[in-house]
């Protein structure tokens, strides 16, 4: 177990006097007091919340152990002074740690080192000012269940107490952050319809747009709050048979020679154009009070959390979603639009009505006017793509896992590939599960033809048949246009294989020419949210981040929390921060016949071309494929990929960047492909990639509110041989770039350059880095087993390994 904490806001003893004064766990009373053993069983005892009586108080206090013979409350009315070791002793006890089991009395730092839980810097026995710095440092530790210890009293009703009454201050900011000092229990939930500046399903009117609104019941008082977004495509509804029926089937008898050709940048480029709008509505009276309200069936844990602490939350779904008009496009500009419309509104600079019919107008009278938006995948997607425009409002952005160019996600030079464990899927059939307005019958008899036009117009555009970047996909790269003003916090999982590192990696380095602050979270998980783990206080460090951009609170968050954060792959629940990816790596270039190398099977040509039998084994199961492919020892592989292993390493070394490999390659066809994946050797209990379960519904994120599990990667039970930890793939007629199709004579030697897929990744001493060249990726790429053989010239092939700079390998 380790508990590290990134969100701690260094503060001084005279503020810290004012905030607990702020939370009243310092009263008029207790700031006069100088003795600290009084002053100490005083904070004790306020620690168990006064609207229970003293005597229980009392009695909780003595369940609590300050030496090994003496409870808390006895150590408090006998003894004439506070030790370091009795205030830890108990300290650890308040944050969830038991004696005998997690640490023992007679040396609580002990395990304070081995949790890394901070101590506060204070003599052996402390005066009454270092209880009081000490209590603050308590209070912002995170405890045995993944939260700090004034979020857990918050979750007992700690604040609930003074609901009611004037005493707290509403936002409430303590060490940076927002306090769960709202009550849950009365917020108020409105509908509205936004107007956007679209007619997406041409029907001559401009789109509504369907909004869900939570809000804390203090803004019917007066109180303007921030607003956290989520636009969520999936919010109201998905057709997962349709369109699972509309999956595409990967399994083709042969891939297809594209016509070579000289096409530019300028013969694909598009520019969007959206000026052909009709009139706005008339907006006929207007109303402060909503006409629908709504139940949510699902929302998202982290935007739960900021309800209890004063933001509103509101979700919308976009055009084409059941409710609100248009239809679907899979990152059209018209999807961002549709984000960025509710931002207008929230801001004050767009209409919204009470119902689709009456054009009454309401306005966000509730709302500050700054929006940070949130979520994960196509969520964080529009994220990305609401950011890039510049509309006024978007305050920041925290972007979970999200594409920054839709090429990028179903293709990959010039190849048609897969988003990690969804095979045959694309833009159309995206599209189609995100089309909920065809879950009501009316509805969608109204706009199906549109529809089907449309899906028809995915299908084509999107050219599942030569796979190269066309002016389809330049309408969907969010990196084109760049007019940030947001800052932004890009989380991203190192095993991603849905929305891979290159979408954060291409967005990180397009963002370090802008004038905003951005900061980077990168975690061993594959496609997960972060909000919930034990070994990092990521809850807290968006708390820190979003009460900065959107309250405006001078709380040092672009100094305090690293530029980039990472997750250590050999080290469980270990956090490294870091001043950049891949920005200062020492590039190491090694020949592919390098004597350092060793190539397994002695072989420099491999055939694609699989048994029939072993082939269909392989697609039932690509599992089976994973273990022929990455094995080192004998396989039904061998003929079909060059392994390459190096020598074991003689000290630790970290992969921090993208990796390049130029291959001089021939075909024995007029067309090919070539994949290379890069292999971790070493037997290892490797972290899983999914996060697993710790103690469920132990994160409480308000006062009789929502409840989430503990969660962590963990390592696995078994050793495994070897993992990979990056790859690159491209259709060899896009040697060039992804939308020239260059010419590719059978038998002629040419150079292709791959960028690997960014990674940040330690080997360790006595691993083995392996290099794996072979066709036909069975997760990934279209699977035709032509047959086709590859010729590599490992003399004139090398490798690009950016690695972070050692004492051992510094150059």
């Amino acid at each position: 177990m380790k508990i590290n904490q990134f969100a701690y806001v260094p503060t001084s003893h005279d503020k810290i006097v004012q905030e607990l004064a702020d939370i009243h766990f310092l009263t008029s009373r207790t700031k006069k007091m100088a003795d600290p053993v009084m002053l100490y069983r005083q904070l004790l005892l306020k620690f168990f919340i006064e609207k229970q009586s003293l005597a229980t108080r009392v009695q909780k206090v003595s369940n609590l152990m300050a030496t090994p013979k003496l409870n808390a409350y006895e150590y408090t009315t006998n003894s004439d002074s506070v030790t370091k070791l009795a205030f830890y002793n108990v300290g650890l006890q308040l944050l969830g740690f038991e004696v005998g089991l997690d640490f023992e009395l007679t040396d609580p730092f002990k395990a304070m080192k081995e949790y890394r839980i901070p101590a506060a810097i204070v003599d052996d026995t402390l005066n009454r000012n270092q209880v009081i710095d000490a209590w603050y440092k308590l209070l912002n530790t995170r405890t045995k269940f993944g939260q700090t210890l004034i979020d857990y009293l918050a979750g007992q009703g700690y604040y609930h107490q003074f609901f009611g009454t004037d005493d707290l201050k509403r936002p409430l900011i303590f060490n940076g952050k927002s306090q769960a000092v709202f009550d849950t229990s009365k917020l108020i939930h409105d509908v509205v319809y936004v107007e956007a500046p679209l007619d997406n399903d041409h029907d001559g009117k401009r789109d509504l747009l369907k909004a869900e609104i939570i809000r804390p019941a203090d803004t019917e008082n007066g109180l303007k709050v921030p607003i956290v977004f989520t636009e969520s495509p999936y919010d109201q509804g998905t057709n997962d048979k349709q369109a699972d029926a509309l999956t595409h089937d990967v399994n083709q008898e042969k891939i297809t020679r594209k016509q070579p050709n000289n096409l530019t940048y300028d013969d694909i480029k598009v520019d969007y154009d959206n000026s052909n709008l009709p009139a706005p509505r008339e907006v006929k009276a207007t109303s402060k009070v909503a006409e629908e309200s709504f139940v949510k069936t699902w929302t998202y844990a982290l935007n739960d959390y900021f309800l209890a602490r004063g933001f509103a939350v509101v979700y919308s779904s976009g055009v084409g979603t059941k409710d609100s008009d248009g239809v679907r496009t899979t990152g059209t500009p018209d999807e961002t639009l549709s984000a960025t419309a509710i931002i207008e509104w929230l801001h004050g600079d767009r209409t919204a009505f009470t119902n689709r019919n009456d054009q009454v107008g309401i306005k966000a009278w509730w709302s500050n006017g700054s929006v940070g938006m949130t979520g994960r995948s196509y969520l964080g997607t529009l994220s990305t793509a609401a950011a890039m425009t510049g509309v006024d409002g978007l305050k920041t952005a925290v972007v979970e896992a999200g594409i920054s160019n839709y090429y990028d996600y179903y293709r990959e030079n010039g190849l048609v590939v897969a988003p990690g464990g969804f095979q045959g899927e694309d833009a159309d059939v995206l599209g189609e599960l995100t089309f909920s307005r065809e879950q009501s019958a009316a509805d969608y008899l109204k706009i199906k033809d549109t529809w089907l036009d449309q899906l028809k117009k995915l299908t084509s555009g999107q050219d599942r048949t030569t796979g190269s970047y066309n002016s389809f996909w330049d309408n969907r790269n969010l990196l084109k246009n760049v007019n940030i003003k947001a800052d932004m916090l890009l989380v991203h999982g190192l095993n991603d294989r849905n929305v891979k590192l290159s979408h954060v990696y291409n967005l990180r380095q397009t963002l370090k020419n802008e004038n905003i602050t951005q900061k980077l979270v990168l975690h061993q998980g594959q496609h997960e949210y972060l909000n919930n783990f034990r070994s990092v206080d990521f809850t807290d460090m968006v708390n820190l981040w979003l009460t900065n951009k959107l309250l405006d609170v001078d709380n040092q968050a672009n100094q305090i929390l690293p530029d980039v954060l990472v997750q250590d792959n050999a080290e469980p629940e270990t956090w490294t921060t870091y001043k950049d990816w891949g920005g200062d790596a020492n590039v190491e270039t090694i020949s592919l016949d390098n004597g350092r190398l060793t190539n397994l099977n002695e072989n420099h040509v491999f055939s694609d071309k699989l048994p029939d039998d072993l082939f269909k084994e392989y697609i039932a199961n690509t599992k089976k494929w994973q273990k022929a492919l990455f094995t080192k020892t004998h396989s039904k592989l061998d003929k079909h990929a060059i392994k390459l292993v190096s020598e074991p390493l003689d000290h630790d070394i970290t992969v921090d960047g993208q990796v390049k490999i130029t291959l001089r390659a021939t075909s024995s066809a007029d067309l090919g492909l070539l994949s290379v994946a890069l292999v971790d050797y070493g037997n290892a209990h490797r972290l899983t990639a999914v996060p697993q379960v710790l103690s469920a519904q132990k994160i409480i994120t308000g006062y009789q509110w929502r409840k989430d599990d503990l969660k962590e990667f963990l390592p696995e039970k078994k050793e495994t041989a070897y993992k990979k930890f990056t790859d690159a793939h491209m259709n060899m007629q896009n040697r060039t770039n992804n939308y020239k199709s260059d010419d590719l004579k059978p038998g002629q030697y040419y150079d292709f350059t791959m960028p690997f897929q960014p990674t940040f990744w330690r080997l360790l001493k006595g691993h083995q880095l392996g290099i794996i060249i072979y066709a036909t990726d069975m997760d990934y790429t279209i699977r035709s087993n032509q047959d086709i053989s590859y010729t590599i010239d490992l003399g004139a092939s090398k490798i690009e390994l950016p690695l972070l700079p050692t004492d051992d390998n510094q150059q």
